[in-house]
């Protein structure tokens, strides 16, 4: 398949498939070995195909199928140094590592490859950006504030793949324990709905042909809360955009070059 997929998008695992025709890659692996190749046999992509994991940072819900697809299938994994630190304290082992410095475009097959810093409660988080051909691709998550420099990378993508966390009155409001509710909604936690509707406002342009929103929490926001919040905000400013939500059990919509 050429074109992207996310296989899986939330708090139980992460996990996207890009492939144009000479390189194949994961953005993270947050799902067993075992579902990842599943998802992957449904969009008619073989798991022997894939070149590398490109990963975000170390949390479980980002490195699980690593334990397979790095330490026995022998997979390459792209991290920083520090991600790369906290994948080897995680799993006591250590993979084929291919290191990149983040804030630093490095190539990789016909995929160039833009990692930049995020604010997260991680050891170097980083979101991507991605060209291939004439194409630009922007994948960005597990952020609790949209910096400036967030919003500078963003501009002038094709497809964009954005986090919409969660509803702030949903958070509030859940049965969730309160350090759980401060994390979340802390600048180093999740991107809530709304703040994706601004990040949206600021890099939207006649040329961005699709927006998933990604990583919604199961419990403090909805796939209807989210595009209603984000569609309405966009409203105001006049702009409309093709969005859909990026969903946990199922493969999401593909995207095809």
């Amino acid at each position: 398949m050429k074109g992207f997929c996310p296989l899986a998008s939330g708090s139980k695992g992460n996990c996207i498939y890009l492939g144009t025709s000479q390189t194949k890659v994961l953005i993270d692996a947050g799902l067993s070995a075992r579902n990842i190749e599943k998802k992957l046999n449904e969009i008619n992509v073989d798991m022997s195909e894939i070149d590398a994991i490109l990963i975000t940072h170390e949390h479980t819900d980002h490195i699980q199928g690593l334990r397979v697809l790095a330490y026995k299938k022998r997979i390459p994994v792209f991290a920083n140094h520090e991600t790369a630190k906290g994948i080897v304290e995680h799993f006591r082992d250590i993979p084929k590592f291919k290191i990149f410095s983040t804030g630093e475009t490095f190539e990789f097959g016909d995929l160039e490859i833009h990692p930049f810093t995020i604010q997260h409660d991680t050891l170097d988080p980083v979101a991507f950006t991605i060209r291939t051909g004439s194409l630009k691709l922007g994948f960005c998550t597990d952020l609790g504030f949209a910096t400036s420099l967030v919003r500078n990378h963003l501009q002038h993508c094709n497809y964009l793949y954005l986090e919409a966390n969660h509803q702030p009155s949903m958070v509030h409001a859940s049965s969730r324990p309160m350090v759980y509710k401060q994390r979340v909604l802390s600048r180093n936690g999740h991107l809530s709905n709304e703040d994706c509707g601004k990040v949206l406002v600021d890099v939207a342009h006649p040329n961005l042909k699709h927006v998933h929103l990604a990583h919604l929490s199961s419990e403090c926001n909805s796939p209807e809360v989210a595009l209603s919040t984000i569609t309405s905000i966009l409203k105001e400013k006049s702009i409309q955009l093709d969005i859909c939500c990026a969903t946990q059990e199922t493969i999401s919509k593909a995207i095809l070059f």
